[in-house]
């Protein structure tokens, strides 16, 4: 193996290549953006209404708050659960897949959280 070649079939690799056109460049880029790591640990926590989301996930607008969710939904990591009450009571919750990618997820978030200072005082 040259040193311009990876392992073949590990991480998303495809004959040695990260592909351009891998559907897994899709789905780490909604699973990682900013507001979707926010988002994903909110939830870990347990189900959330939309203004409890926003109040936790500080500084984060009501249209990104709503596209990330909105996306995140779509990919199958959020279940939205909509009660037909009045005013209406929208909650927000992980699913067995949105729970598994938590699983891996707050790991790294805690190494961030414990390296964050060091870093960006460097």
């Amino acid at each position: 193996m040259d040193s311009l070649t990876l392992p073949r079939g590990t991480h998303g690799f495809t004959d040695g290549v990260l592909p351009r056109a891998c559907n897994s460049r899709t789905v780490l880029d909604h699973v990682t953006s900013k507001w979707g790591v926010l988002v994903i640990v909110a939830l870990s926590e347990s189900t959330l209404r939309w203004g409890e989301l926003r109040r936790v996930v500080e500084g984060v607008s009501e249209k990104m708050l709503a596209q990330t969710l909105k996306t995140l939904e779509t990919d199958g990591f959020v279940v939205r659960v909509a009660r037909p009450v009045i005013p209406p009571h929208v909650e927000y919750s992980l699913s067995e897949r949105g729970r598994a990618l938590a699983d891996r997820l707050l790991p790294l978030m805690d190494w961030i959280a414990d390296n964050a200072d060091e870093i960006v005082g460097a």
